[in-house]
């Protein structure tokens, strides 16, 4: 095997010394330590908190290929849910476990070519031995390398560059390993255990490379895929904070952020997320997907802009950019922003009351400048003097590129409508894809014989007028003629 040393050290950290790490991404000390594998998800995931887990099936890692999986296949490795026991259950090669495991008696290693979800500076590792205990990998390695190219990849290839040393595991536990973050994106990995036996997890975590359309192009700034990561969180008792950024709208309510039940009146919840880039905001989505007996009350959105992660500020620095607004179970919420215009921000606070589970959040707008190392087609106006929320430390006012102007006038963005964005004005009418979808209150029941579902009394309609004035309940349609606008124009 021909590979590539480098000059990474590497921690091996410890279950019991999490709780400092965790109450800095949590906002709270964590209430134990639990060593029992099962109970160490929360207590683990704090340690990368503040990183992304870019190797991922939520974000398209894949397992290319596999020395031998003659016991348990190696796709189990990237699989979101911790590894649960299987114990007492078999299979036609014998017992069954959730992870990777080969053969017995392996002469020299076994290993696994893995393509990361989204190519991205590494700085750890979490290597999970779960339930294996008699069987589990004794040693374990971790090399990478990057390429744009759709090539079939070999262990023997010398582009592969030794991240982790070999390293030695225990049975039916986890092993967190931090590494100084690399000087380059990788965009695979390979796994190696010596000389054989079974891994129940394997995640890498890092800073994604980012992937930024246009200066002039709308896109979702908080996105993972544009380096957006939630960083705080106030708690995150089902669901962590970090699924609020990941792509699509997921599988079930496992893959959303939840907080636990709340006992206080007046309680809430509250998750940062710093965006891939400072930008203009536009347009807000909350995705309440499979949340539908738990999804927030209300919302209220505030954004601000720090050099920090973790934005060190006062509560006078959040800009109110959404005012409490109600939520509705399992759909998509969209609004429009207030206090944004040429104003640039490089986090959000999202802030549920009193608790429950949003599945995604998705902020649209444009990038405030290019990075330095960015080629342009066209430069749009220069806006010199944009206004920046305080506190401005973080290089937005003395970066050597300008500022993009916003452009003058109002933008008014097209938004699907929904009942708790069009709730200031008056009623929605429309069928829900599920009743559980429907706003509480709503009287759903079965019609035409089973095969049509009716909701009852989405907009009532009332009458306002006194009654000696002789009025009528009426409904009127407008047709309206189209306006002689070009896509992106906007309007004083």
């Amino acid at each position: 095997m021909s590979v590539q040393k480098s000059e990474n050290s590497f921690n091996h950290l410890a279950i019991h010394d999490f709780a400092r790490l965790s109450s800095a991404a949590t906002g709270q000390p964590l209430a134990s330590t639990s060593t029992n594998p099962s109970s160490q998800q929360s207590d683990s995931s704090a340690v990368f908190f503040l990183f992304t887990e870019i190797s991922s099936v939520a974000l398209g890692g894949r397992v290319l290929s596999v020395s031998d999986d003659f016991f348990a296949e190696a796709f189990h490795l990237l699989l979101v849910e911790p590894a649960p026991s299987l114990k007492g259950q078999y299979g036609p090669k014998g017992a069954l476990f959730s992870g990777w495991e080969s053969r017995r008696h392996n002469p020299t290693y076994d290993w696994c070519i893995i393509q990361l979800g989204i190519p991205g500076f590494i700085l750890g590792f979490d290597i999970d031995t779960s339930h294996f205990n008699g069987n589990e990998a004794p040693e374990a390695s971790v090399q990478a390398l990057f390429t744009t190219e759709a090539e079939d990849l070999f262990p023997e290839d010398e582009r592969w560059v030794e991240l982790l040393p070999k390293v030695a595991l225990g049975p039916n536990s986890r092993h967190l390993f931090t590494i100084p973050q690399t000087d380059r994106a990788y965009s695979h990995v390979k796994l190696n255990m010596y000389p054989d036996g079974g891994i129940a997890r394997f995640r890498v975590y890092g800073l994604v490379s980012p992937i930024f359309p246009p200066l002039t192009e709308t896109f979702d700034l908080a996105s993972v895929y544009a380096g957006g990561r939630t960083v705080q969180v106030s708690d995150q008792h089902f669901g962590i904070g970090s699924n609020l950024v990941l792509p699509g709208r997921g599988k079930d309510m496992r893959d959303g952020w939840e907080t636990r039940r709340s006992r206080v009146a007046g309680h809430k919840d509250w998750a940062i997320v710093k965006l891939g880039a400072p930008g203009f905001l536009e347009q807000l989505e909350i995705d309440t997907a499979n949340f539908m007996g738990n999804f927030p009350e209300s919302a209220e959105i505030h954004a601000t802009s720090s050099p920090h992660d973790i934005p060190e500020v006062t509560e006078d620095a959040w800009v109110p950019i959404l005012r409490r607004t109600r939520l509705g179970p399992h759909r998509r919420h969209y609004f429009q922003l207030d206090n944004v215009h040429e104003v640039v921000f490089t986090h959000i606070r999202v802030t549920i009351h009193p608790d429950g589970g949003i599945k995604r959040v998705r902020v649209y707008g444009k990038r405030a400048r290019a990075n330095e190392d960015e080629i342009t087609v066209a430069e749009p106006e220069v806006f010199p003097n944009a206004t920046v929320s305080k506190p401005i430390t973080n290089g937005i006012d003395h970066i050597e590129k300008p500022l993009i102007a916003c452009l003058t006038g109002k933008t008014i963005p097209a938004v699907p409508l929904t009942p708790e964005g069009f709730a200031a004005f008056g009623h929605v009418v429309q069928a829900y894809n599920t009743p559980e979808a429907a706003p509480r209150g709503i009287k759903v029941t079965g019609a035409n014989q089973g095969s049509a579902i009716k909701y009852h009394a989405l907009a009532p309609v009332k009458q306002s007028y006194p009654v000696e004035m002789g009025a009528k309940t009426a409904m009127s349609v407008y047709r309206a003629s189209p306006i002689d606008a070009t896509i992106g124009e906007t309007f004083d």
